[in-house]
């Protein structure tokens, strides 16, 4: 049979018409992973749910790809004392519901994002203290101590502006389908069918550059195949994350652009550190031991490139202050985990589960995980959950060890760490709990940049190596495709990809 037959039945069972995204110019059709969790910004901390928040919402400030800082929402700042930030709103913004930004809303978010309602988000606003009105549009940000890496976390969706108005009416049910969100951003809410797809529609009161289309559709396709091959039947426009099985197809089609680039992320198993016997440190190292993560490596990526790795240590290479060029290159070694194991008394007889989602790079690596701890003579089991209930279950404690990824959205070794390992951070499924890396941790947020806060985040970074609450399994590539007549859309180091540029060619 002809590929392209292959490919057009390929369509009609998925039931998608390959002429869709020519005949609607005015839609933006995207396959992500997953879909989102939540729509209010401080209800989540992952990746899919930002991408939503960065369309419907806007920040004080924008960093581009370059990392490079822009005015949003303030269109000047002043650092008035190591403590206060001063920012001055543009006017005539208006939020999706006809209301006027002002300072009044910002106070209003930010503070809201120290409540216990922010408690996903809390390793970005836990050191602000009050904000102060000044006017209808100025404000001072107070911070409980010097914080060298809060005034870029403020270009992290955790601090999207809210419409005060808007979350007081809706109470516990904003950003949900009962209470929609209301933001500033280029688009405004329009639907979402859980577990399938959300639609945006173009605010034309937008304060900024209008985008060129009008509705933006994001489709949750968990199955990397499906992905591509809605790609490749122009289903859908851009499509991500490209699975490494897939690279070529995209790259080798005419019609296709496969944009890839090194990410700013760290995908690893983790311990649950208060469930034994992986309370047990013996026992984590023992693991750490019988992981041949290079060979792994090998297996699992080896289409991608050059530009994936094996982490050496949490903060990625490219950041400042990573030890990770330091490090030597991780050597499993059987004989020292079988060690290890005895000392630690582990019960061998169990069965332990190694908890993944649905993306087959991780259920990969899960099933050769599998297969080296049983040489060991750990028996295991792999249990693959849907991407929200895979979230929701960690958060319960149940589990024993899971594979998961890290996306360092904000370029400081901070936000590589706090929110991932720091004691009650709202990501820290290992729920490690460490008094000498949180006491690092505080001292390297209020340390300026310069040597002393190098030996800092070296020594948390050393304090993670020598406890093991995650083994790294790889650095990932972020490997976007989209169609040929898809223009301004470029892919960057971090997940929160901008839809708000892209156009159509004619």
């Amino acid at each position: 049979m002809k590929k392209s037959t292959i490919l057009a039945l390929a369509a009609l069972v998925l039931g998608v018409a390959a002429s869709t995204a020519f005949a609607a110019k005015d839609r933006l059709i995207v396959a992500d992973q997953y879909d989102v969790t939540s729509m209010d910004p401080i209800g989540h901390n992952d990746v899919p749910s930002s991408r939503c928040c960065f369309e419907l919402y806007d920040t004080l400030i924008f960093r581009d790809n370059q990392n490079v800082v822009h005015p949003g929402l303030a269109e000047s700042w002043e650092f008035v004392s190591p403590t206060e930030i001063k920012f001055n709103l543009r006017k005539g913004v208006k939020f999706h519901n006809g209301e006027e930004l002002k300072a009044e809303d910002v106070a209003f978010t930010l503070m809201r994002a120290t409540t216990d309602k922010g408690a996903k988000i809390r390793s970005y606003s836990q050191d602000v203290k009050d904000v102060k009105v000044l006017d209808d549009y100025s404000f001072v940000i107070e911070l409980k101590a010097p914080n060298s890496s809060f005034f870029n976390s403020l270009t992290h969706s955790w601090a999207s502006i809210l419409n005060k108005k808007a979350v007081e009416a809706a109470g516990d049910n904003y950003g949900t389908l009962a209470a929609p969100p209301v933001g500033t951003g280029p688009f405004k809410f329009l639907s979402w069918q859980k577990n399938d797809k959300y639609e945006l529609e173009r605010f034309d009161g937008f304060w900024g550059e209008a985008p060129k289309y009008k509705y933006l559709e994001v489709r949750s396709i968990p199955e990397a195949n499906n992905r591509t091959i809605e790609l490749e039947t122009q289903g859908v426009d851009i499509a991500f994350p490209i699975a490494v099985n897939d690279l070529n197809r995209v790259k080798d089609n005419p019609e296709l652009v496969l944009q890839q680039v090194p990410a700013v992320n760290v995908t690893y198993l983790g311990f649950n550190t208060v469930k034994a016997p992986f309370d047990n440190v013996l026992v984590r190292r023992a693991i750490n031991a019988a992981i041949d993560s290079v060979g792994m490596h090998k297996v699992v990526y080896e289409k991608l490139g050059k530009n994936g790795s094996v982490p050496r240590a949490i903060v990625p290479a490219a950041l400042p202050y990573s030890i990770a060029n330091d490090q030597p290159e991780h050597v499993q070694d059987q004989e020292l985990a079988k060690k290890l194991l005895a000392e630690s008394g582990i019960d061998l007889n169990k069965t332990y589960q190694i908890w993944t989602n649905e993306r087959k790079e991780r259920q990969d690596m899960a099933q050769i995980i599998q297969g080296m701890l049983a040489e060991v003579g750990m028996k295991t089991e792999i249990k693959v959950l849907e991407w929200g209930a895979y979230l929701n279950g960690l958060q319960e404690k149940s589990h024993d060890m899971f594979i998961l990824g890290w996306s360092t959205s904000v370029p400081d070794p901070n936000f590589a760490m706090s929110g991932l390992l720091e004691t009650d951070a709202g990501s820290n499924f290992t729920f490690f709990s460490n008094a000498a890396f949180d006491a690092a941790m505080d001292k390297g947020r209020k340390t300026l940049d310069g040597p002393e806060r190098a030996a800092v985040y070296k020594e948390a970074q050393e304090i993670l190596l020598d406890q093991c609450p995650q083994v790294y399994l790889h650095s990932d590539d972020n490997c976007v495709g989209t169609q040929k007549y898809i223009k301004g859309f470029e892919v960057g180091s971090n997940d929160t990809y901008n839809f708000r540029t892209v156009y159509f060619e004619e």
